[in-house]
């Protein structure tokens, strides 16, 4: 089913070899979906457009956080979708595992969705990045009080009211335990929903999955 509802959100930077086949197949079923290309060095502004993609571009590179922030406030500028979606732009995310966060959110008594890559068993996670994401979890569970399993899975839906609530101030990886504060100060409606999150090859020789997890505890300690 398309749904013309939906605003997906998908933050870039030097995404260039897979960002046209992630929207590609993100607007097979969303055809809506916004791109923030945070200071890319290489070819992702084409890419996106190429596939189909609303481009947003920030001239330099500012972080995740920002380009979040940007990327919601336009999709709710330019669009009139009902929920927003945030998606990563490394192919590690599954199109598919949306649907059931929209199930949620349109039932009408959720304003967000997580996704949690340990809900079931399909995400293969390494012992480093297991550990740092554990530590991580353990954190803003502490300094939230929400009782999640995954706080920093770039996979969340948001009913209007919910994505309107996110002003973002942190510009790095910390970003999400920021989200998650708001979201507990607002004492919005929440769920969370099993997801795949595939660390394919490529997003390997990137060297994302740790040092990703290393950068949002430091950042967390700068916070």
């Amino acid at each position: 089913m398309n749904r013309s509802d939906v605003c997906v959100v998908i933050p870039v930077f030097n995404e260039e070899a897979v960002i046209g086949d992630v929207v590609r197949s993100v607007r097979e079923v969303y055809p809506v979906v916004v791109c923030v290309d945070d200071g890319s060095a290489d070819r992702s502004s084409d890419e996106i457009e190429a596939a189909g993609g609303v481009l947003v571009k920030h001239p330099v590179n500012l972080g995740q956080g920002a380009a979040l922030r940007t990327g919601l406030e336009f999709a709710m500028q330019f669009s009139t979708a009902d929920y927003f979606v945030t998606f990563d732009a490394d192919g590690q995310h599954d199109v598919a595992d949306v649907a059931q966060m929209l199930d949620l959110l349109d039932g009408g008594d959720i304003d967000v969705v997580f996704g949690s890559r340990f809900l079931d068993k399909r995400s293969q996670i390494s012992a480093g990045k297991r550990l740092v994401l554990t530590l991580a979890i353990k954190y803003t569970r502490l300094s939230t009080g929400l009782a999640l399993t995954d706080t920093h899975n770039g996979l969340r839906t948001f009913n209007r009211k919910g994505a309107e609530a996110l002003d973002l101030q942190m510009n790095g990886m910390a970003h999400a335990s920021e989200l998650l504060g708001i979201i507990a100060q607002r004492e919005f409606a929440y769920a969370e929903v099993p997801v795949h999150i595939r660390y394919t090859t490529y997003s390997r020789s990137k060297g994302q999955p740790l040092i990703n997890g290393v950068n949002i505890l430091f950042d967390l300690l700068l916070k």
